[in-house]
C-alpha cells in the first residue's frame, strides 16, 4: 500500500517557511531522537539550529570516527536508532569505519553527511566526494536527498530502512543548497511519528515453531547459543523461560552476554566447542555461522542444528542446518517455549546427567585457570587484570570491551550480571570504539556505571575524546591493559617468523595513560602491582571522574583465541 505523508504541525503553531536543517531536526524528533554525535563542518551547521529548537542534544566530539561509534553505541544501549552527523568529504570518510562497524554489529544508526550545493554538481565543490557510492556497500539504505521538502520524508525512510529484517545502519546525503533551502511548512513531507511503521515482531512460520518444539522436547543432550539478535530484540526474559522450563544449557557471545545470570545454573562459559563437540541438538539464535563459529564446523556434524535469525539472508549460510527459523527471537523463542510437549519436571529429569557432565567440565576447565587469575606476578598476568574486572562489576555496571587480545581475554573471564550490559566491538573486530561506546552508554543510562577495558592499542585511535568526556561530564571508568604491543597480532607474527621478524609493526611506545588522563583533568593511576588493581579501581569508582587506569600487564602473555588463532581458522 502506497504510503500517504502526514503534516506534523510545527512547534508553537505554523511557520510561513521552514529549512532543510529544521526538517531534519523535526523528523529525527519524530524517530525518537534525543542526541546526536558530530562534528561541525560549513555544510551541516543548519541541522544544529533546528535541533536547538527541538530540544536535540549536540554532543560534538573531536574525530567522526567517534562520533559513527557513539551513534552506533546508542543504538545497542536504547534499542533506538542512533544519529551521527558528519561534515563532507573527510568528514563522511572519517566515520565510515564506524558505519562499517555497525553494519556487521547490525546496529541501526542513521549518518547524515554534508555535500556541495547540487548546482555545484561535478563542478569540484569543497570536499565534494561521491559519498552515496562509497557508503552503499555497508549500509542498508544510502541515498541524496533531492529536494528541501523532501526532507524529512527521507529522514524517515532511511530510518525505517535500517529496522528491514536484521537492523543496521543507513546514510543520508544532503547537500547544502537542499539543506538551507526553505520550503513551506505545509508542502514538507513529514511523516507523523508512529503512522508509519510496521510491526517487525514476526513469528514466522507456526508450523516450523512446532517442529521445533518436538525436536527440543525429544533433545537428551541439546544446547542454545545466545547471540546479538537477543538483545536487539530484548528476548531475555523469553529466553530465560525457555532455557529452565526446558532444562537447555546456554551459552552466550556478543551482545547476547548477560542474557542468563552469572549463577544461573544453565548458564555456562568455559565449555561451548565441549557441548557443540557432543550435542544432538544445537540452536543458535541470533548469531551467523562465522568466524566466531568456525563458519559452523565447529557444530557436531551428527547434531541437529536449528538457527533462529532476523534476516533470511543468514539462514544456513556457510551451513547445512536442519530447520531454520525466520522472525523476532522473543516472539519465537517464547512460542517455542508454549509450544512444548510433556511436563518442565520430566525435561529437567532428562537432561540432568547432560547438565551435570557440563558442570562438571565447566568447574574443571575453570579450576586449571585459577592460578593465572589469582596470579601475583608482575608485569601483571592479563587474566588476573580481567578476574579483577569481573568481580569489580556490579548488577549497574554496563561493560564495554575495546581491543583485540583483551577482549578476546575477557570474554572467557568476565561475566555481566544482567543483559544489555556487554558491549565490544562485534564481528568487524573494529580496535577504537570505547570511548565512543562509553560516551553513548552514559549519556543513555546516567543512572548505570560504565567501565570500558581498552587496550593501549585501541585507546590510542580515538583516546582524544577522552576530553569529551570530560567537557559533559560524563564519568566512567577506563582500564587500560598496557603491554605496549599490538599483541594478538604479534603472537601470530611471532609464531610465522620468529623473534627476529615476529615485531615489526607490533610494538608501541610506552604511555602513561593515567597521567594522559589527568593532564587533560581526568582521574588517573599507574598500576604495576596485581594487589593494587582492585583499589585503584575502587578509587576510580569514587572519584565522579572520567578516568583512566593504566595498567601494565604482561606482553608475553596472550589470550587461548589468540595462540589458536581462532579468528583466522
Amino acid at each position: 500500500m502506497t504510503e500517504t505523508p502526514s503534516v506534523l504541525p510545527a512547534a508553537g503553531g505554523a511557520e510561513a517557511e521552514i529549512s532543510g536543517g529544521h526538517l531534519v531536526a523535526r523528523a529525527l524528533r519524530a524517530e525518537g531522537v534525543d542526541v546526536i554525535f558530530t562534528l561541525c563542518g560549513g555544510h551541516i551547521i543548519d541541522i544544529y539550529d533546528g535541533c536547538l529548537d527541538e530540544g536535540i542534544r549536540i554532543v560534538d566530539v573531536r574525530h567522526e570516527q567517534v562520533a559513527a561509534h557513539a551513534a552506533d553505541g546508542y543504538a545497542r544501549v536504547t534499542g533506538r536508532p542512533g544519529c551521527a552527523v558528519v561534515t563532507a568529504g573527510p568528514g563522511t570518510t572519517d566515520a565510515v569505519t564506524g558505519v562499517a562497524n555497525a553494519f556487521r554489529a547490525e546496529s541501526p544508526m542513521l549518518l547524515i553527511g554534508g555535500q556541495g550545493a547540487t548546482a555545484q554538481h561535478k563542478m569540484g565543490s569543497l570536499q565534494d566526494l561521491p559519498h552515496v557510492d562509497m557508503l552503499r556497500p555497508i549500509t542498508k539504505f544510502a541515498a541524496t536527498v533531492p529536494t528541501t521538502s523532501r526532507v524529512a520524508d527521507m529522514v524517515a525512510m532511511a530510518f525505517r530502512e535500517c529496522h528491514f529484517g536484521a537492523p543496521g545502519p543507513a546514510y543520508l546525503e544532503i547537500p547544502r543548497d537542499v539543506l538551507d533551502g526553505h520550503v513551506r511548512a505545509d508542502h514538507a513531507q513529514i511523516p507523523a511519528a508512529g503512522h508509519y511503521r510496521a510491526s517487525t515482531r514476526s513469528l514466522g512460520d507456526p508450523a516450523d515453531i512446532l517442529r521445533l518444539a518436538d525436536l527440543l522436547a525429544h533433545s537428551s543432550r541439546p544446547c542454545i547459543l545466545l547471540g546479538q539478535q537477543v538483545w536487539t530484540c530484548r528476548a531475555a526474559d523469553q529466553a530465560q523461560a525457555l532455557c529452565r522450563e526446558a532444562a537447555v544449557p546456554a551459552f552466550m557471545n556478543g551482545a547476547g552476554r548477560g542474557t542468563l545470570p552469572p549463577d544461573d545454573p544453565h548458564h555456562f562459559q568455559l565449555t561451548r566447542r565441549y557441548a557443540f563437540e557432543r550435542a544432538d541438538l544445537i540452536i543458535v539464535v541470533g548469531t551467523p555461522f562465522d568466524f566466531r563459529l568456525g563458519y559452523g564446523r565447529r557444530l557436531n556434524p551428527k547434531a541437529q542444528v536449528v538457527q533462529i535469525d532476523l534476516d533470511y539472508r543468514t539462514v544456513g549460510r556457510n551451513r547445512d542446518i536442519a530447520l531454520g527459523l525466520v522472525g523476532d527471537c522473543a516472539v519465537i523463542l517464547e512460542a517455542v517455549r508454549q509450544a512444548l510437549p510433556g511436563s518442565a519436571s520430566a525435561m529437567a529429569a532428562g537432561r540432568a546427567a547432560w547438565l551435570a557432565e557440563l558442570r562438571q567440565e565447566e568447574d574443571r576447565l575453570a579450576a586449571a585457570r585459577q592460578s593465572k587469575l589469582l596470579s601475583g606476578a608482575t608485569p601483571i598476568h592479563p587474566m588476573r587484570l580481567a578476574h579483577e574486572l569481573d568481580q569489580f562489576l556490579t548488577d549497574h555496571t554496563i561493560y564495554i570491551g575495546d581491543g583485540g587480545d583483551v577482549v578476546t581475554t575477557a570474554g572467557q573471564v568476565v561475566k555481566p550480571h544482567l543483559p544489555g550490559h556487554w558491549m565490544d566491538p562485534g564481528p568487524l573486530g573494529t580496535l577504537g570504539v570505547g570511548i565512543g561506546f562509553a560516551m553513548a552508554a552514559k549519556l543513555a543510562r546516567p543512572d548505570q556505571e560504565v567501565l570500558c577495558y581498552f587496550g593501549d592499542g585501541a585507546l590510542s585511535l580515538t583516546g582524544f575524546d577522552f576530553e569529551t568526556m570530560l567537557r559533559f561530564n560524563l564519568p566512567f571508568i577506563g582500564v587500560v591493559g598496557n603491554n605496549s604491543r599490538m599483541n594478538q597480532i604479534r603472537f601470530g607474527q611471532l609464531a610465522r617468523y620468529g623473534p627476529e621478524r615476529g615485531e615489526v609493526g607490533n610494538k608501541l611506545g610506552d604511555v602513561a595513560y593515567g597521567r594522559f588522563a589527568e593532564t587533560l583533568g581526568g582521574y588517573g593511576e599507574e598500576v604495576r602491582d596485581p594487589e593494587e588493581i582492585r583499589p585503584a579501581l575502587e578509587r576510580a569508582r569514587e572519584s565522579g571522574k572520567p578516568s583512566l587506569i593504566n595498567v601494565w600487564v604482561d606482553p608475553d602473555e596472550f589470550a587461548p583465541g589468540t595462540m589458536n588463532q581462532t579468528m583466522y581458522k
